[in-house]
């Protein structure tokens, strides 16, 4: 059975980040922006941070020691559930959408998806969109990996927590000796770049509230913007370029880029599989995608063709969302090519999110080692990655998962046209919500509002079974889960 003390006790503390993010975003909008707003973040957030306090009352005599690998996983999954909820709350009483509309779109931020059934952004209050920006930003990283930051305390089941957060077949390569230190060199990693990306965004011509805004969803990959236009308001191809840059730093490795900052090698990268190996997957369909633009007379300028197909298959790769063009209305082929760079995803342990670029490395080579064992059956042969051999159960969780990806998305897309959606509208906007990547073309094309209530619930529980790639969610929905 699951410790319900020491899940009482976990729980506490995203409940009561939840309150604490939203007391602050009513301090701003009193302070800073004027917007009338504050009394929809306030309430919510006193509620929020007397329900964490008796929490933690209620489960005093815990023993955090005792923290299973069960209890990460349920504690994990109830995270993102529970701080779905509550970030709804000032979403609902703001725009005055519909509950389940409501948890959509906060789901749809903390877990950096980016798909939106809001309309007319530019004339809503600055505060609420500055705290719609902020819970991908928080949610990028992880809300889980927030909390081992925030707890010393639990060194001891610490690293079970981090399993069942970070994404990635490969986890038990830690940045130090102790888990919460991990955490700690992430968000100071994820912090660094998202400054820096403020800063090129405000050199490039954005405002310092927009430069702000919107640097918080490109590290973290998330893709919500201030502007209904997305990128596309400011007419700007320096801030693609800018944006590029920042959307493919947040989907490499942070651990790597920790280690690049400690020994100042910036050539770590190139010899990184999985990052060369994602680099090379950009600059390829990048040139396609250009190619195909410009054979279809989309574009007849050719840097402006380029400029906009990077920017596009990045955003699209890393699982970011953002667009700066109709490119929903770009050639059949090319949204295809989209699509499947978003399965494809980032590296493991980015914010980024698809099937990562590890897990495809070693599927091919699973393929190669299946055609070479075919024709020399006597032969032993091994699969290698960063020139080590990669163990059977790493290899077993990876075919495992990429099986799973494929039926979800078939179950998925079904339900979804039971629903009354078309089949594609129903595909893309599985892969966007599965793959946390947030654009889906068909009737969806602008926003989700054409989806069913039903629907809109199919696609959240896909946005966390996404996000929290498969296992985790799935686990809990075995009867001997919750046994002893």
């Amino acid at each position: 059975m699951i410790s319900r003390t020491i899940t009482v006790y976990l729980m506490a503390f995203p409940i009561g980040l939840m309150g604490a993010i939203q007391l602050c975003f009513g301090l701003l909008s009193v302070i800073v922006f004027s917007d009338g707003v504050s009394i929809t973040f306030f309430v919510p957030a006193i509620s929020m941070l007397m329900a964490a306090s008796l929490c933690l009352v209620l489960s005093k005599e815990h023993d955090i020691s005792k923290i299973r690998y069960k209890d990460a996983l349920s504690f994990a999954v109830f995270t993102w559930i529970v701080c779905g909820a509550l970030a709804s709350i000032p979403i609902i009483l703001i725009t005055e959408v519909s509950l389940t509309d409501g948890i959509f779109e906060s789901i749809s931020a903390l877990t950096t998806t980016g798909a939106t059934i809001l309309t007319g952004l530019d004339l809503m209050p600055q505060s609420f969109l500055l705290y719609r920006q902020f819970l991908q930003w928080l949610g990028g990283l992880g809300v889980v990996i927030f909390v081992v930051s925030i707890l010393p305390m639990l060194n001891v089941g610490g690293m079970k927590l981090l399993k069942a957060e970070t994404p990635g077949p490969i986890k038990d390569n830690k940045l130090s000796p102790r888990v919460a230190k991990t955490a700690h060199y992430l968000w100071f990693v994820y912090l660094l770049l998202t400054v820096l990306c403020a800063i090129g965004y405000y050199i490039g011509g954005m405002s310092a509230y927009d430069a702000i805004a919107h640097s918080l969803t490109t590290v973290s990959t998330g893709g919500f913007s201030t502007h209904d236009m997305s990128m596309g308001y400011f007419h700007n191809p320096v801030l693609l370029v800018i944006s590029d840059v920042f959307m493919l730093l947040g989907a490499i490795s942070f651990a790597l880029h920790f280690r690049v900052m400690q020994t100042k090698k910036l050539v770590a990268y190139w010899h990184d599989e999985e990052t060369r190996v994602f680099l090379y997957t950009a600059f390829t369909l990048s040139i396609s995608i250009c190619a195909l633009l410009l054979f279809h007379h989309q574009y007849e300028h050719p840097l402006s063709a380029l400029n906009q197909a990077t920017f596009h298959l990045i955003s699209f790769i890393t699982s970011t969302g953002y667009g700066a063009t109709s490119f929903t209305e770009w050639p059949v082929v090319v949204l295809l090519l989209l699509i499947f760079a978003g399965f494809l995803g980032g590296c493991a342990g980015s914010t980024a999110g698809g099937n990562k670029i590890i897990r495809n490395i070693l599927s091919i080579k699973i393929i190669i080692l299946e055609i070479k064992r075919l024709l020399h059956p006597h032969a032993v042969f091994t699969v290698k990655y960063q020139g080590a051999t990669v163990g059977i159960e790493v290899l077993r969780a990876t075919t495992a998962f990429m099986l799973i990806a494929a039926i979800s998305t078939m179950i998925l897309t079904l339900c979804l046209m039971i629903t009354g959606l078309d089949f594609w509208s129903a595909l893309t906007a599985t892969a966007a919500c599965l793959n946390v990547l947030g654009p889906a073309f068909g009737k969806l094309g602008s926003n989700f509002q054409p989806v069913s209530d039903t629907g809109t619930w199919i696609l959240s529980f896909a946005m966390i079974l996404g996000r929290l790639e498969y296992f985790t969610v799935l686990a809990l929905f075995l009867p001997r889960f919750w046994r002893h």
